[in-house]
């Protein structure tokens, strides 16, 4: 797989995804959608090999594709990453990409960048101006991110399309004790 420059500003590597196309068994009359639904949209999923990226996609997959949408998985990785570097992210792209496929029957198209992650995100979803970026974030508070950076605050203030920034979920374990606690009050009462 040969990098491709494009801009002169980073350069890129296509992911071939292995062709995804349904069975259908005969004659399937679908519901009357509008022109729009039927067109499908474009929708950048930025992905990483974390946790909260899965969520993000898991998030956009399950809520906000819908059939004919064309989803973009993009991933960064720092300028001299090593091929092995290449070569998991292009497995954990077909991973995504036939669950994609098989959870909404969504197109996929996946693509690995070098450089900065918050620019050659922008610089993405710029070039194929879709309807969202997606993306998971780490739950930083807004000081921890202003010290220690974050891409999706970076792509919330410089991207031109939507971004959609999708914080984990809060462990809810503390809970537990309290309503344990109440229901011990209230059975005393």
């Amino acid at each position: 797989m040969e990098p491709i420059m494009e801009d002169e500003e980073y350069e890129w590597r296509e992911v071939k995804l292995p062709s995804l196309t349904p069975e259908v068994q005969g004659p399937v009359e679908l519901e009357r959608e509008t022109g729009e639904r039927r067109r499908g949209r474009d929708i950048v999923i930025a992905i990483d090999h974390g946790p909260n990226s899965k969520h993000a996609f898991d998030w956009a997959i399950t809520h906000f594709c819908r059939l004919a949408d064309t989803i973009h998985l993009v991933n960064a990785v720092s300028n001299g990453a090593g091929e092995i570097v290449y070569e998991m992210t292009e497995g954990l792209m077909e991973k995504l990409a036939a669950e994609a496929f098989e959870v909404a029957m969504v197109k996929t198209v996946a693509r690995i960048v070098n450089g900065d992650a918050g620019k050659v995100i922008c610089k993405y979803a710029e070039r194929v101006k879709p309807v969202a970026v997606v993306m998971g974030t780490r739950g930083r508070s807004l000081i921890q991110s202003v010290i220690q950076g974050s891409v999706s605050e970076y792509c919330f203030h410089n991207c031109k399309s939507a971004p959609v920034i999708i914080v984990p979920g809060k462990d809810n374990t503390w809970i537990y004790p309290f309503v344990q606690k109440l229901g011990k009050n209230q059975s005393s009462s």
